[in-house]
């Protein structure tokens, strides 16, 4: 059942993931990377329904369908094509990353490793066009482990509600997370150690405790000026983020300001919903999108980047720059049009794919049939790509 304040709340956040990854610089970006992410497990974790834990198949097939599949394809999609890049100076090895970190052509060996890695460990994606799909692993471990975990402690004879399983678990989460922080510790299998899929598991178990105290909880203007005195308090003295890895410092100071950055989200949602309108008919829109702008506003960044490189008479190479173009002089405005270019081109194109993508489905013959010629093109493309040895 969708909720149109939660889809509108989602709508405020991808917008500020994409503006956090727009050019925005100082006080401004630490004030949304305290909140952006963590709003997502929260959101998530408030619809976590009870049914499930007694009859976990639909919601492990849907959370499959969710977010493994689509990580999957459009993560081989941008392996296909990253090597077809390098020609066209889209990626390059002059310009990347704002600490000067470039990316290079894959070779064949290279190619098979990320392919391996993108199927059995959903990590292997490309850096600079695909940096934010470990979102799509984590929300996923979060869930599972979520669902796992409430399974076990509903056992326990001293848990009694649904409250206190609910507590439990997220007590759980935030103890594992302690550990492995205070120890040094990565967890074994999970791409990046695990830090942001624990505490994604932490905050996908306060959405549904918030759901379980939603009407006994009050949503108005003085707990929302709260929840934004603690944001601008904590931007101004230990700005953090759910980064790959956490300091103790960071770990401890992280929750409270993303469970605030969440109210004081979901109480402008409640606002907007009652006024009604264009406005929330839109958030809502692209709140329920959020998923393929996830995915895919660092490659519209591109187009803004290439507008960019014209408007000032740059070198083309610097459309390689990630996730924007780094230069001197380049006006302000264009974070606001990287923000509206990487919210609107991938929601537009998905509109599109869905309306024109063909209804029947291949079958298995002919999918096995496209797979090998498929990779026999990609094989020969990566050949040609790299550089001959004398």
């Amino acid at each position: 059942m969708r909720d149109r304040t939660f889809s509108i709340c989602k709508g405020i956040g991808i917008i500020l993931v994409v503006l956090g990854h727009a050019g925005l610089t100082g006080y401004g970006t630490r004030f949304i990377y305290l909140f952006h992410m963590p709003l997502f497990f929260i959101c998530a974790g408030y619809f976590f329904k009870l049914r499930y834990v007694d009859d976990e198949k639909p919601f492990v097939i849907r959370r499959l369908r969710g977010l493994y599949v689509p990580f999957v394809t459009w993560s081989l999609i941008l392996l296909c094509l990253h090597n077809l890049l390098f020609p066209l100076g889209i990626l390059n090895e002059t310009y990347g990353n704002a600490a000067g970190g470039v990316t290079h052509p894959y070779s064949w060996h290279a190619f098979q490793q990320r392919l391996w890695s993108i199927v059995f460990n959903m990590s292997g994606y490309d850096e600079f066009l695909g940096g934010t799909f470990w979102f799509f692993r984590a929300l996923l471990v979060a869930s599972l482990g979520y669902l796992v975990l409430f399974k076990l402690l509903r056992r326990v004879r001293w848990l009694r509600s649904t409250e206190s399983v609910g507590w439990a678990v997220c007590g759980v989460a935030l103890l594992l997370t302690l550990w492995k922080v205070t120890a040094g510790l990565r967890v074994t299998g999970l791409a990046q150690g695990g830090y942001r899929d624990l505490m994604g598991l932490f905050f996908f178990g306060t959405g549904f405790l918030y759901a379980r105290y939603r009407d006994r909880i009050p949503m108005d203007w003085r707990v929302a000026l709260a929840a934004l005195a603690v944001l601008v308090l904590a931007t101004f003295t230990f700005g953090t983020s759910l980064g790959v890895n956490a300091t103790f410092t960071q770990f401890v100071s992280y929750p409270v300001p993303a469970l605030a950055g969440f109210v004081l989200c979901l109480y402008v949602s409640e606002r907007i919903d009652t006024w009604g309108g264009w406005l929330a008919r839109g958030l809502a829109y692209v709140g329920e999108r959020t998923l393929c702008v996830f995915a895919f506003h660092f490659a519209a960044f591109k187009l803004v980047s290439a507008l960019v490189v014209a408007w000032y008479g740059l070198d083309w190479l610097h459309v390689g720059g990630h996730p924007v173009v780094y230069a001197d002089g380049v006006s302000a405005w264009f974070i606001v049009l990287y923000t509206v270019v990487g919210v609107a081109v991938p929601i537009s194109v998905r509109e599109a794919y869905r309306r024109l993508k063909p209804q029947r489905a291949m079958t298995l013959r002919e999918l096995k049939g496209w797979g090998r010629s498929a990779l026999a093109s990609i094989r020969r493309v990566i050949d040609a790509s790299l550089p001959k040895e004398d």
